[in-house]
């Protein structure tokens, strides 16, 4: 399986868990060119809106798939979710970034962080 389609299957499975929590998808893979972000979400409460980085890994050849979102990731990511923000006309609303990670070994395991910050 192919990285493309490795993170397009994982980006699938943690929209159907993240609905099965209350999450309601707004989007799916925003793309600008500060960045894209894979997952645009309203909060179960319905009071903010989560920009979502999903993360998946087969094995932990290269670390733990939440270990692949660095500085520079995330503020690609601020900066991409600060466009969607005034694009939707929602300056004035509460928003955060989750991280998704998603390991793919013989059982599945979803890390949700919540609210992550540089």
């Amino acid at each position: 399986m192919h990285n493309k389609d490795l993170g397009q299957q994982g980006e699938q499975m943690i929209e159907c868990y993240l609905s099965e929590k209350g999450y309601e998808i707004l989007e799916r893979n925003y793309q600008k060119r500060t960045g894209e972000i894979d997952l645009i979400a309203m909060s179960p409460k319905k009071d903010e809106i989560v920009f979502i980085e999903v993360k998946t890994r087969k094995t932990e050849t290269y670390g733990r798939p939440e270990e692949a979102v660095d500085q520079r990731k995330l503020k690609k990511i601020e900066k991409t979710a600060l466009l969607w923000l005034n694009e939707n006309r929602k300056t004035d609303v509460l928003w955060r970034i989750d991280v998704l990670a998603l390991e793919l070994k013989s059982e599945t395991k979803i890390t949700h962080l919540k609210n992550v910050t540089l």
